[in-house]
């Protein structure tokens, strides 16, 4: 942004790193410029201008804010700074004259970005001698959404072994920015001058820089494709090496570089050893190893990796990182629902999975989509999923129910999620064999009963209704109820038979469904000793059960139901909540289950089991990333994840075959239908 653009009288420049000093001498003596703002210092001086807070801004009459700094970091700034520029008619852009606090339009495809393909950046790999990778977000992502996520982890940490350090976090960031001013520190140097400060007791630099890089690489994953790219510039000869602004160590870096099978490399460029960045002198550094040669630096950063290349006369091939993807989408809209660290790891995982892969813009219309059927399970399912069940779990524990019965065939899957979770009861937690058919059939005791299952319409002929619904078929003249009424005295000795096996224990018993009336609920109700409670994902019609004494409370109250849009998208979470075992119709006099007929095909029960394995994937990714203090539920957010659903194109085939059966009601429902 030159000075003359400037239409305002009064400015402060956001950011106090060399980049700022450089435009400070551009300018001259152009526009006034009240003082410079930072997210950690607001007070001292720094090129000859006032370091001030945001509210000194404010009362200055600060009319236009410039963001000095990376491009992904613009974003951040603008985020914090958003709701008191916008109070105070302060406009915010950032140095390339891009307006910072233009909310973007959700989009789910990438029209409007520069796009490319593998092969445009093979073939300029081709013309090159020396091949240069950037290391973070370019082949290299984490499962968090902004790299500074990792110390909030830390700090967590800390916590956990008895340091509490107050805003451990912004003083580690604060610290590190300030070395990063004309240099590039090491880690270990960083918590050096952390501990100089008086920050932190009880731990050596080399312990606190550990445990840093022991949290960061846990959370590193390879991005889909450019193992191929490295692969190609090493087996076409090229002298292949890494240029990475990082405060670890090149021996580190090797390291992690070795367990991703990537132990090619001629050589490596960590900023950290030569105390230089890519900014300021680490391009010039790789120019002098390799002089003669012609270079091509890889990388994702607007900033670092195309203008400073461009300056020290490197030529630059830029490829998008996840987040880069994400942000040209509009963030999907779902900015606004992220507020904390949880949230953010919820993005990160989506990310490291929707956006792994940088080279999506083969197709002619652009559309972002989801191949396997897997990542269904793992980012649009799986938050919800996942908050549901910590819901579930704390109900169970504030309540001391004594038994939690997983009712088949909802409870298969939670049964392994709450293996990993934990349910603390006196009693059993087990998975019960039950169906909405089972408990019916066992629990008819009155004509009154049987008018309440015949108001829930039947999309069949009578003698399907009957065959499906009570197992039984009626000569002609035969009376219907007395026939319906004498299979279930048989039945429900026959369930009672396995209720007893199970050796539960007196008193209070949950009854989990995922989306129900209750009537499973209501005709167990006649067969067991035990008080049941329902919790539910999300109950159906509760005024249909306000008169049948059950004790029901849902995940979704009816006050959310009715503001949130999960009608419109749960049934893609039933789809997937399901055994690899048909329905149980009833018992036999051992009280062994009689299951139905399996109707689903082997790809669809296949498909069902690749988004199970997607969900558990998550499970275990979000429970080894977010400290139990920190988990947050956030249905806001989950809806939105599971929206996409609908939103994105999704292209695997055997997802697109499925069919969602209700016996019950004799419905079968294409999925294609109802995306």
């Amino acid at each position: 942004m030159q000075s003359e653009e400037l239409a305002v009288e009064k400015i402060a420049l956001y950011g106090l790193g060399t980049e700022t000093e450089r435009l400070i001498s551009q300018w001259g003596g152009g526009p006034k410029i009240i003082g410079l703002l930072d997210g950690f210092r607001e007070e001292g001086e720094l090129y000859g201008y006032p370091i001030i807070s945001l509210q000194k801004a404010v009362e200055a009459g600060v009319q236009q804010i410039i963001v000095v700094a990376r491009p992904g970091s613009c974003k951040v700034i603008a985020k914090r700074i958003r709701e008191v520029c916008l109070e105070n008619g302060i406009s915010v852009y950032d140095v390339r004259g891009n307006d910072l606090l233009e909310i973007k339009e959700a989009k789910f495809d990438f029209s409007g970005i520069n796009v490319y393909t593998k092969r445009d950046l093979l073939t300029a790999i081709d013309k090159a001698d020396v091949i240069g990778f950037d290391l973070f977000d370019t082949f290299i992502g984490r499962k968090v959404l902004f790299y500074t996520d990792v110390f909030y982890l830390v700090e967590s940490a800390l916590k956990r072994n008895g340091t509490e350090i107050s805003g451990f976090a912004s003083k580690r960031i604060a610290v590190e920015k300030e070395l990063s001013v004309g240099g590039a520190p090491k880690l270990v140097e960083i918590y050096e001058r952390l501990l100089s400060e008086g920050t932190i007791d009880g731990a050596s630099a080399k312990e606190l820089a550990k445990l840093e890089w022991e949290i960061d690489s846990s959370l590193f994953v390879l991005r889909e494709g450019m193992t191929d790219v490295i692969k190609y510039a090493n087996e076409n000869g090229k002298i292949v090496v890494v240029t990475t602004d990082c405060y670890y160590s090149k021996e580190q870096l090797l390291g992690m570089l070795g367990k991703f099978g990537l132990d090619l490399w001629d050589d490596v460029f960590v900023s950290s050893e030569y105390g230089k960045s890519k900014a300021n002198g680490l391009f010039d550094v790789l120019k002098e190893q390799y002089a003669g040669r012609k270079i091509l630096h890889i990388g994702d950063d607007e900033y670092v990796d195309v203008e400073k290349a461009v300056e020290a006369g490197i030529n630059y091939y830029r490829i998008y990182g996840a987040k880069d993807l994400y942000e040209s989408v509009g963030c999907f809209g779902l900015e606004e629902s992220a507020i904390n660290l949880s949230d953010k790891v919820k993005i990160g995982l989506m990310l490291s999975k929707l956006f792994s892969n940088p080279f999506q813009f083969d197709a002619d219309d652009n559309r972002i989509k989801i191949t396997d059927a897997r990542n269904i399970g793992y980012f649009i399912c799986g938050p919800m999923i996942l908050d549901f069940a910590f819901w579930f779990k704390e109900k169970v524990k504030k309540e001391s129910m004594t038994n939690v019965l997983l009712c088949a065939r909802d409870g298969y899957l939670m049964e392994k999620i709450f293996d990993k979770l934990g349910l603390d009861v006196e009693g059993k937690v087990v998975y019960f064999l039950t169906s909405r058919t089972a408990a019916i059939r066992a629990g008819i005791e009155s004509q009154e009963d049987l008018d309440y299952i015949d108001s829930m319409k039947f999309f069949g002929s009578d003698d399907e209704n009957l065959r499906t619904r009570f197992g039984i078929s009626i000569e002609p003249g035969e009376d219907r109820t007395q026939a319906i009424l004498k299979k279930s005295e048989v039945q429900r000795i026959n369930y009672k038979e396995y209720i007893d096996s199970l050796g539960l224990a007196s008193g209070c018993t949950v009854v989990f469904d995922f989306v129900a009336k209750g009537t499973t609920q209501l005709f167990l109700k006649k067969l067991m000793p035990q008080e049941l409670c329902g919790l539910y994902f999300l109950q159906l019609e509760p005024e249909f059960m306000s008169d049948k004494g059950l004790k029901i409370e849902s995940f979704y109250t009816e006050a959310e139901r009715d503001k949130s849009v999960i009608f419109d998208n749960y049934y893609i979470l039933e789809t997937i909540l399901t055994s690899p075992m048909p329905s149980v119709d009833e018992f036999d006099e051992h009280g062994n289950p009689v299951y139905a007929s399996e109707t689903r095909s082997e790809a669809n029960l296949v498909c069902v089991q690749k988004m199970q394995e997607g969900i558990l994937e998550y499970v275990d990714d979000y429970l080894s990333i977010v400290p139990e203090e920190q988990r947050v539920i956030n249905k806001q957010l989950d809806e939105a994840m599971l929206s996409l659903v609908g939103k994105l194109e999704i292209t695997d085939s055997k997802f697109r075959e499925l069919v969602v059966e209700d016996p019950f009601f004799g419905r079968m429902t294409k999925i294609v239908d109802v995306l």
